[in-house]
């Protein structure tokens, strides 16, 4: 059950096995402070949280050595490096990122896979839903973000929201700061305007990749996608976060219709 993938649509036609790096992570990868007694937020997905390998690798390491890079996501990378490492998570091998790869490239690998997704983090159905909301303000706004949000399937939820609090902490570092011993540290650049501008078309993609008018976008939706992320990263928490009034509410319709998975979130929890 700790494999369960639930989407990120059907592999099978792929031209790029990038794709089946959907090794998902096991859950002490997650979260190797769990042995040292430290607790760690449920999933949505009542299984396991469910990351793509490569996703959780990448964010890992540019937390890990990328978060004083200044230009993050905006300066180039060497494309031979970037298909290297890509090929290697595509043969299924236990890729680990250290402080010798570069940052720029692991930035460059993460954003290639978000691109070439069969269907976008967001789905496509889901475009125009998540677009409406530009329109609006203040707390109707957010909770319609989050009911378009329970909407995902569980690994594209788990996906997005571990790519959503990565985004937020290269967003903390844009701004240099002064160290403990009052040295100066050099800020990323990197706002979260920058980072939803850059994103926001790999997350939310209307057409595939490749198909007629899939680059045409006019201003208006690259301007709601830019905004619309910019809210996600913003908000990440809050949004993640199911109130006890929802829960019980979805508790008791469960005990209604499927019983026994109540009984296995009872015993679980």
């Amino acid at each position: 059950g700790a494999m369960s993938v639930d989407s990120i649509t059907d592999l099978s036609d792929n031209t790029s096995k990038l794709l089946e790096a959907l090794q998902l992570s096991h859950p002490h990868e997650l979260d190797p402070r769990r042995s040292l007694g430290k607790t760690k937020m449920l999933s949505l997905n009542p299984i396991t949280q469910q990351v793509p390998r490569i996703v959780e690798r990448c964010c890992q390491h540019i937390e890990t050595h990328g978060l004083q890079t200044v230009g993050i996501f905006r300066v180039g990378s060497s494309k031979k490096r970037v298909q290297q490492l890509r090929e290697e998570f595509d043969q299924g091998l236990d890729v680990f990122l250290d402080e010798h790869q570069s940052v720029h490239d692991v930035a460059a690998l993460l954003k290639e896979f978000l691109r070439d997704m069969p269907d976008p983090l967001i789905p496509r159905e889901l475009y125009a839903a998540f677009l409406r909301t530009a329109s609006m303000e203040g707390p109707a706004q957010l909770a319609t973000l989050q009911l378009l949000l329970f909407l995902l399937p569980p690994c594209h939820s788990d996906t997005l929201h571990r790519l959503l609090r990565f985004l937020g902490e290269v967003a903390r570092h844009a701004e240099g700061s002064r160290g403990p011993q009052g040295e100066q540290i050099t800020g990323n650049k990197m706002t979260v305007s920058n980072l939803a501008t850059i994103f926001g078309p790999n997350i939310l993609q209307k057409e595939k990749p490749g198909e007629k008018d899939a680059g045409a976008m006019n201003f208006e939706d690259s301007a709601a996608i830019i905004l619309v992320l910019q809210r996600l990263i913003d908000h990440c928490q809050t949004l993640f976060t199911v109130s006890p009034e929802m829960q019980r509410d979805v508790l008791r319709r469960l005990f209604q219709t499927d019983p026994d998975v109540i009984d296995y979130l009872l015993r679980r929890k």
